[in-house]
């Protein structure tokens, strides 16, 4: 069965770095999007980074200069270098993707378990 494993998550300094990783446990014919989300305690699920099909890459705001999301199709992963943590960015991360994952067209959408992410001193 098709799913997305995250990893990497953990607890980090502020100015610390993290490296997340996503990988998508099925076959790929086409990736049309990948993206990374977080969600912080009594806020709502924001997006973080993103990779859409044609490798338009964009990002909220708040991490633009310290984030960035990158794309494996070998190894049908996505992942997210995140430099200069700061404690506004603990949450819980999770990966979304939608691919084809066959030549006749099937697609799988869905969600990662999520991996958390704690930037304290």
């Amino acid at each position: 069965q098709a799913q997305l494993v995250e990893s990497g998550g953990g607890l980090v300094q502020p100015g610390g770095s993290l490296r997340l990783s996503c990988v998508f446990s099925g076959s790929i014919f086409r990736i049309y999007y990948m993206g990374w989300y977080r969600q912080a305690p009594g806020k709502q699920r924001e997006l973080v980074a993103d990779i859409t099909s044609d490798g338009t890459i964009s990002y909220v705001d708040s991490v633009k200069g310290r984030f960035t999301i990158s794309r494996n199709n070998a190894k049908n992963t996505v992942s997210l270098q995140m430099n200069s943590l700061r404690p506004e960015d603990t949450a819980v991360y999770s990966c979304n993707a939608h691919v084809m994952t066959d030549e006749v067209g099937t697609t799988w959408s869905g969600w990662g378990q999520g991996t958390q992410v704690t930037v304290s001193s």
